[in-house]
């Protein structure tokens, strides 16, 4: 896997130095109209995670993961007739996990089809920008595949700024339409006791819908702020048929969840420059849906310049929630109970995430070459108090 990566790190290297050839600029009034590359972005990721409440088990045993996962995105950009500016944005994703608990589907022990998968997910971005009007359009689709799910995504948005540029009202709906694979605990599967691999399973669709707005605003030369809303909702099969629940009889059952569920966060965004060396950044969301779920979620990070071109930020955030009045730990659910899940995700719990990055952007770029301009590492430590935790360490690389 690591030698893949690093394969791939170097193929995308040497086309952003065949991509990031000087453009000429244009002495005359008019914009250029040809296709010109903006910037690109590499980000890869490694993430290991390790706790004691597995919904693949009934709400109990390993819930160790590990992931790697890299996306590429590129952005170029044109100008029409009507100086227009044409923003494009391709991205490609791939993630690589293993799982402990999702290779007990089949109760064994790391050798199932379930142990590990992989998953793809490209996407395209379109955005068209009056730069007199101060507003933009755009719209965009994605895709998600992986062994036991696949999903399409479409968008459309909608952005205008006040007459002075100090604020911008945006707008954003978005469709997902998801078809997951009904793979449940091999208890359930009669006369297929040892056929591990086999992809012969009838599907259930899940269709997500959401509406996005948001309010910027530049109060002063320091101050900035945005508020923002979502509205959200899920239709069909919203629970995971591999999720063991164990009633207070010991009886086992497959999870059942209702079949939608709207959901309502509310944030708030603020920055605040100190000086020219440091800026505070600052969010608080609150959460709301259906299932009688609540969460509170309060960020803070900070930027802080050592010189003209390294950074450091350190960040921290808490978040709280309630438990969804369908779930229960195991062995308590009944025969009463319409809904019922273990999954510790809708329970009640706080938790924690910490770290801190570096960021270096030398004015002339890294290595003395000037489109390689930024290179971020970033390293935070997550925290369940239900005994779970979790560490991630990601790599940003950016040319321009």
């Amino acid at each position: 896997m690591k030698r893949t990566c690093l394969s791939i790190v170097g193929i995308i290297l040497t086309v952003f130095t065949s991509i990031a050839q000087p453009t000429p600029r244009d002495s005359s009034e008019f914009k250029a109209r040809k296709l010109r590359f903006e910037e690109a972005n590499l980000v890869t990721s490694y993430y290991q995670q390790d706790g004691n409440h597995s919904a693949v088990t009934g709400g109990v045993g390993t819930e160790k993961l590990t992931d790697y996962s890299g996306a590429l995105d590129v952005k170029v950009s044109m100008y029409d007739r009507l100086n227009r500016k044409h923003s494009f944005d391709f991205e490609l994703g791939i993630d690589h996990y293993t799982s402990a608990s999702s290779d007990k589907i089949n109760f064994h022990t790391i050798s199932s089809a379930s142990y590990a998968d992989t998953r793809f997910y490209p996407s395209l971005n379109w955005s068209r920008e009056n730069e007199k009007k101060g507003s933009t359009i755009g719209a965009g689709i994605s895709f998600s595949k992986e062994f036991d799910y696949f999903s399409m995504g479409a968008n459309i948005q909608f952005s205008q700024k006040t007459k002075n540029r100090n604020g911008e009202f945006s707008a954003k709906i978005q469709a997902y339409i998801d078809r997951l694979k009904y793979i449940t605990p091999i208890e359930f599967r009669p006369g297929s006791i040892n056929n591990d691999e086999d992809d012969n399973y009838p599907s259930r669709s899940r269709n997500s819908f959401s509406s996005s707005f948001s309010w910027s605003q530049i109060v002063n030369q320091r101050f900035q702020m945005m508020f923002l809303a979502d509205f959200i909702y899920q239709r069909g099969y919203l629970g995971l048929p591999f999720h063991r629940v164990y009633f207070t009889d010991n009886s086992l059952h497959i999870e059942n969840l209702p079949a939608s569920r709207w959901k309502i966060p509310l944030g708030i965004r603020a920055n605040y420059f100190i000086g020219d060396l440091v800026i505070l950044r600052g969010f608080y969301r609150f959460y709301h849906d259906d299932w009688d779920l609540n969460a509170h979620t309060a960020e803070l990070e900070s930027s802080i310049k050592v010189n003209s071109f390294f950074s450091v930020t350190p960040f921290y955030r808490y978040y709280k929630q309630s438990a969804a009045r369908y779930f229960a730990p195991i062995n308590v659910h009944s025969a009463v109970d319409e809904y019922y899940t273990s999954n510790y995700d809708l329970s009640e719990f706080t938790s924690q995430f910490y770290g801190a990055g570096f960021r270096i952007a030398p004015p002339k770029g890294l290595f003395g070459w000037k489109h390689f301009n930024m290179l971020e590492l970033r390293y935070g430590h997550y925290t369940k108090n239900n005994g779970m935790h979790a560490d991630i360490i990601s790599l940003h690389l950016k040319l321009k």
